[in-house]
């Protein structure tokens, strides 16, 4: 990955050997491996023994995960925040997995729709709730820097499964509650 780094910034018009790029080809390599290390993870191992048996039947939501995520159009960064939700049907997930498990997605090259419909599949199939709600709002910076150049727009994408899809008031509820809708 080193020297293909270390062509494309050649064929930037750049010298690779000038002081400071001699080093970049590492550092973007080490980036983009951090970036995109969801590839080598999996949700339910990131879940691990964090699932619990609970009699709790209301809805649970993490809102305002930060999220960051590379547009696979691009390459360019995108990011922004995820709200999650879901309604237990005898077993409850650690708190933090939430946002782990929105991680091992986001970290790995993406479009936010695909994004947004991993996060509520893989908690539909680990938990078997009785429904999962995510809402994801991000900034994509494919659109801010180049081609249409707006600064200020901001892309929102749902998935609504289960009772979040079939029950109008439970999706209603949801959407109230992490304020997107009045």
């Amino acid at each position: 990955m080193k020297e293909l780094i270390k062509k494309l910034i050649a064929d930037l018009g750049e010298d690779p050997a000038r002081e400071g790029l001699q080093k970049t080809p590492e550092r973007v390599e080490r980036s983009l491996r951090h970036l995109t290390r969801g590839y080598a993870l999996d949700p339910h191992d990131v879940v691990g023994d964090a699932l619990f048996s609970e009699d709790y039947d209301e809805m649970v939501i993490v809102k305002n995960i930060e999220l960051f995520s590379l547009c696979e159009h691009h390459m360019l960064p995108f990011w922004g925040k995820a709200h999650i939700a879901y309604i237990p049907a005898g077993k409850v997930l650690g708190l933090s997995k939430i946002p782990r498990i929105m991680d091992v997605f986001a970290c790995r090259l993406q479009v936010q729709e695909r994004l947004t419909v991993q996060v509520s599949q893989a908690l539909m199939e680990i938990l078997e709730p009785r429904g999962v709600g995510v809402v994801i709002e991000a900034q994509h910076l494919c659109m801010m820097m180049r081609g249409v150049e707006k600064q200020n727009s901001l892309a929102v994408t749902s998935s609504m499964l289960g009772c979040f899809r079939k029950s109008e008031r439970t999706r209603d509820e949801f959407l109230e509650l992490i304020g997107q809708r009045r």
